[in-house]
C-alpha cells in the first residue's frame, strides 16, 4: 500500500512539474505574440507617418485591429471607433499630415501582461532641421484573440 502511495505521489509530482513547464511555455509564447503585434503596430505606424505613405500602409495597420476596436485619447477628443480612426488616418494622409516629420518611434519601456501591453515610447521628430526626442508617452494596448481591441493613450 505504501509503495502504491509513493508511486502515486511521484506520478502526481511529475505531472504537476510537466504542467507547470507547459504553462510557463504557453505564457511566454503568449507574451511573445503580444510583443510581436505591438512591434508590428509601431513599425507600420512609422511607415504610415512617412511622406510617401499610401492607403495600403494605413490598411496594414488596421489589419491588426479587431472589428470592434476602439481608440481612446482623452486629451485629443475622447473615444474613436475603428471607422472614425481609419477615416481620420486617410484624411491625414491625403492632407499631407504624414510628411516624414517622425523619424523614429523609440520604445523606452514595455510591460506585457495577460492580453495587455503598456508601452512607454517617444516620437523622434525632425523640427527646424534638428532631430529631437519627444516627451515620453504611455499607451495601453488591450487584445482579444491576438488582435488589438483597444488602445488607450495616457498622454
Amino acid at each position: 500500500m505504501k509503495t502504491h502511495l509513493k508511486i502515486s505521489i511521484s506520478i502526481f509530482s511529475l505531472l504537476f512539474a510537466i504542467n507547470h513547464v507547459i504553462a510557463q511555455d504557453a505564457t511566454k509564447a503568449h507574451k511573445d505574440s503580444l510583443n510581436t503585434v505591438v512591434k508590428k503596430y509601431y513599425d507600420l505606424n512609422f511607415k504610415m507617418f512617412q511622406a510617401n505613405s499610401t492607403i495600403e500602409d494605413i490598411d496594414r495597420v488596421f489589419e491588426l485591429f479587431t472589428d470592434d476596436f476602439e481608440y481612446v485619447h482623452p486629451k485629443y477628443g475622447g473615444t474613436y471607433t475603428r471607422e472614425d480612426l481609419y477615416n481620420g488616418s486617410v484624411r491625414n494622409q491625403k492632407n499631407g499630415r504624414y510628411n516624414g516629420r517622425v523619424v523614429d518611434i523609440k520604445i523606452i519601456n514595455k510591460i506585457i501582461g495577460l492580453n495587455a501591453v503598456v508601452v512607454q515610447k517617444s516620437f523622434v521628430e525632425r523640427k527646424d532641421g534638428e532631430i529631437i526626442d519627444g516627451e515620453p508617452q504611455m499607451t495601453l494596448f488591450e487584445f482579444e484573440n491576438g488582435k488589438i481591441s483597444r488602445i488607450f493613450e495616457y498622454w
